[in-house]
């Protein structure tokens, strides 16, 4: 491929073009922003691998006239400090293609100039690698509230860096399904994807869980075993209720992050990891870094691109599309009717265990209903406490507006009229609370 290197840093730029042109790249050097528009005028690229930070024009402004040029535009990929992640995280929503972390192994660019190169090869054979990644996308990530759809937009960002991905929520929003789908929309997707859950271990097992032991390494340790990052190469690596883990562990994983390296419990070889990081968390980590129960720089680096998950309460109206797709088809193949009753008393569920508590709640009524939902078979699992009127009238819309009032007017009157106690109460953000209330005429 024929690849552009603009960089003002004489060094950084000779050896790219060096190391490219070893592996049998076609590489020019441009010393600064100017340089490069002007070479792009008269000269075909494929690819534009830029430093951010350059003097007069600098790597979101190349990338902009880049992209507003005419005709087919290169892939961009930009070379930042680690300070500037935000803006390469902007930049690849305004289009880059994606961004590397200075300082970097010239060698780290090579698996992103393949995955360059097999996006060309599929587009000339007809093939549209983006739109197959949004359809499986949207096929599995279901509902149409805005929170959503950025969402979605997020994954598929996700999907085509290596970049640490963190994913906030409360339990049982989907963390898991979101992290599953990055990593199947990756380029690693051929290779392992490896969960490990940090709630469920106890502190003295975490270590051994993660990184393995040498044989003899604790009593009981009779032969060396190998742990989840082993068991992660090539793949992705997903911490699940990352926030459970102990502070004394902690450094070990800002290592493990930052250097690519592990130890086994016991040993003392330096071993590489191969691994890409996707975490969640239920809690808020800078919460958490602010009591000293979480390190902030680990926090930083995990918090390199990071997608909020919903609560199912704050988006009501994808109850339909997402029952529907949680019911499936039964045993026969056929379509698990779910009648007008049974959406409204969904409607009327407050969900805490959101999306989970939903396909639990589902699932049972299917069995209760003899393949059908009714309201009937779902009052077994919903019970008064956590319902607003079931039976109220109005169609499931009406159903919606009712429930989230009264949801709002509560934790208001339990707040005493803090809005921003409120807020909290319910999950929400409070910029959304405050256009909630005056929707409802409660402001």
């Amino acid at each position: 491929m024929r690849i552009l290197v603009v960089d003002d840093e004489e060094i950084k730029r000779v050896s790219l073009v060096d190391d490219l042109t070893a592996a049998d790249h076609d590489a020019t050097p441009a010393v600064n922003g100017q340089e490069a528009l002007d070479l792009l005028i008269g000269e075909r690229f494929d690819v534009v691998l830029t430093d951010l930070r350059m003097p007069d024009i600098d790597g979101m402004a190349l990338l902009r006239q880049i992209k507003d040029s005419d005709g087919p535009h290169p892939a961009v990929i930009l070379m930042t400090a680690y300070g500037s992640i935000p803006i390469a995280v902007e930049a690849m929503k305004m289009g880059a293609y994606d961004f590397v972390t200075k300082p970097f192994r010239n060698q780290a660019i090579l698996p992103i100039l393949s995955r360059i190169e097999d996006t060309l090869s599929a587009t000339l054979q007809g093939e549209t690698p983006e739109d197959e990644n949004r359809s499986v996308t949207e096929q599995r990530i279901v509902g149409t509230a805005a929170a959503m759809q950025a969402v979605r937009k997020m994954v598929l960002l996700c999907s085509r860096t290596d970049a640490t991905v963190l994913l906030t929520g409360e339990t049982g929003v989907g963390k898991d399904l979101v992290a599953d789908t990055i990593h199947n929309l990756s380029s690693r997707r051929a290779r392992p994807f490896v969960k490990v859950n940090c709630a469920v271990f106890p502190q003295h097992l975490i270590e051994s869980e993660l990184y393995g032991h040498e044989k003899g390494a604790f009593t009981g340790a009779d032969q060396l075993k190998k742990g989840k990052v082993d068991l992660a190469q090539g793949g992705t690596l997903y911490l699940d209720d990352v926030d459970d883990i102990p502070p004394t562990l902690q450094i070990k994983l800002l290592s493990l992050i930052e250097e690519k390296f592990f130890e086994r419990v016991g040993g003392s070889k330096r071993l590489q990891a191969d691994v890409r990081i996707i975490a969640s968390t239920k809690q808020d980590l800078l919460a958490k870094t602010a009591d000293g129960t979480f390190r902030s720089d680990l926090y930083y680096r995990l918090n390199v691109m990071r997608i909020d998950i919903p609560p199912l309460r704050d988006r009501l109206d994808d109850l339909p599309p997402l029952a529907e797709h949680l019911l499936g088809r039964g045993e026969n193949g056929s379509e698990i009717p779910l009648d007008r009753d049974a959406l409204r008393l969904l409607a009327s569920h407050s969900w805490p265990g959101n999306v989970r508590e939903l396909a639990h709640a589902l699932g049972r009524a299917s069995l209760l209903g003899d393949g059908a939902v009714t309201a009937e078979a779902l009052s077994a699992d919903l019970t008064p406490q956590q319902q607003v009127t079931a039976n109220g009238g109005g169609d499931f819309h009406d159903t919606i507006l009712r429930t989230e009032q009264e949801l709002l007017a509560g934790a208001l009157r339990e707040a005493g009229g803090n809005r921003s106690a409120a807020a909290r109460t319910l999950g929400m953000k409070l910029s959304t609370f405050r256009d909630k209330l005056t929707k409802h005429g409660l402001d």
